[in-house]
């Protein structure tokens, strides 16, 4: 079974907030899932995000792959948690 770290989307039309999530890389992109791992707001200025940092890395330690767009997240909000 593959597994992934990538994005759901929640919200409205034209209001998009995403969730962080492990899923297999079968199920559909807003199916079922593992675990949310964090949360991603693109609206907020500047776009808001929270990591599950431990959990983060366990799924990391135990071979899920993400997606070019989380892999990006996870890198933000790294900086952001060094600065705070």
């Amino acid at each position: 079974m593959a597994v992934k770290i990538r994005l759901t989307r929640q919200g409205g039309k034209k209001k998009p907030f995403y969730r962080i999530v492990v899923a297999d890389a079968d199920a559909p992109r807003d199916g079922s899932f593992i675990e949310m791992v964090g949360t991603y707001d693109p609206m907020s200025n500047p776009a808001q995000i929270e990591l599950k940092s431990e959990r983060v890395a366990f799924w990391l330690s135990q071979g899920a792959t993400p997606t070019a767009t989380v892999r990006q997240i996870i890198k933000k909000g790294q900086k952001a948690e060094k600065a705070a």
